[in-house]
């Protein structure tokens, strides 16, 4: 299940507010407690925020909602994040920030450099990730990247050089609304969503920052976030105990973690490793059990590794040691093998 911090519905209640309504039996009827209007650290399903969004912004014909929003979010949402922002030696440093702690407000998001897709010189893309697949939760998108904009301007200043914005989803609002927003011009329909900046913005120094403040800022979000090293060790036991059901999907272990799949994912390749590699290695040590340790039968094994087919786990067992699953069987020590047909 994929959350998002509540401070990221902040602006919603003044927002509705101003149009004449109340925001608390919206909040209620998307199956929220109206308690996320005013704590800032209670966790939110992205799902259920992005349909109350949507909700009221159909309800109150109020097609610019989510750009509403973003424009009345400071820095501070993003809650310990926003001190280490606030204090980052350069642009680079604070994307690099985002990058790895982004997680800390929500484990769906991602904001990461890319190439500029219309390839000018000295222009780079900040790239924005992270909602689902299916129908594009627009006024959620809106209030996000306008946020992530509304971030630069709040480090570098208004005029921080915004060169253009791309959006992968139709507009839900009048593309005047976006261009007065922005302040630049906004293209609908791309592939990726993305704002265009100068890559000057990497080396420019971030206004009135202090280094112990920062490096007091990261070491709490260490804190924030689950050891990378554990979390190799606690994908192994969910996994471990999931492979006798059959196959285990990346989904499934990252549900049972309470984290988004590229969340999961994001953590993993920092230990320099993956999903697959690590379920494979589990194969590989339950099953060199299982073939010197037991007289389970091979289909039986198979069934317990979760392959799908005998065959496919004869063909792993041809990777891992280059011999089909029979000749590794006869690899046990002969007085265990004795006891085995003794016993059986």
């Amino acid at each position: 299940m994929a959350t998002v911090r509540a401070a990221g519905i902040r602006g919603f209640a003044e927002v509705v507010r101003e149009l004449g309504a109340d925001p608390e039996p919206m909040v209620r009827a998307a199956g929220l407690d109206v308690a996320v209007l005013d704590h800032d650290d209670l966790p939110i399903e992205q799902s259920r925020l992005a349909a109350l969004l949507q909700r009221a912004a159909d309800d109150l014909e109020c097609p610019d909602l989510g750009l509403r929003m973003a424009a009345r979010h400071g820095l501070d949402t993003l809650g310990p994040l926003a001190v280490m922002l606030a204090n980052c030696r350069t642009g680079a440093d604070a994307l690099a920030a985002t990058e790895r702690y982004l997680t800390v407000h929500s484990d769906a998001l991602h904001v990461d450099r890319t190439t500029d897709p219309d390839g000018e010189p000295g222009v780079l893309a900040l790239r924005y990730r992270g909602h689902p697949q299916g129908p594009p939760p627009v006024q959620a998108l809106d209030a996000g990247i306008g946020f992530l904009h509304r971030a630069l301007c709040l480090l570098f200043g208004d005029g921080y050089g915004l060169a253009g914005v791309r959006l992968s989803y139709r507009p839900a609002a009048d593309p005047a609304c976006y261009r007065r927003f922005y302040r630049a011009p906004v293209r609908f329909g791309a592939p990726e969503s993305l704002l265009r900046v100068p890559d000057r913005l990497l080396t420019r120094p971030v206004a009135g920052a202090h280094e112990d403040l920062r490096d007091r800022a990261e070491a709490y979000l260490r804190t924030l976030l689950i050891d990378a090293d554990d979390m190799t060790g606690r994908i192994s036991t969910v996994v471990d105990g999931m492979l006798v059901f059959g196959a285990v999907p990346m989904e499934a272990v990252a549900r049972a973690l309470a984290l988004h799949p590229r969340t999961l994912q994001r953590r993993l390749a920092a230990q320099g490793t993956t999903f697959a590699r690590i379920v494979d290695n589990i194969r590989r040590d339950r099953a060199r059990h299982y073939l010197t340790e037991t007289t389970m039968p091979f289909g039986a094994v198979s069934a317990r590794l979760g392959f799908a087919e005998q065959a496919t786990f004869s063909r792993a067992c041809h990777r891992w040691w280059g011999v089909p699953p029979r000749r590794v069987r006869a690899t046990r020590p002969r007085a265990r093998a004795r006891h085995d047909r003794a016993t059986a």
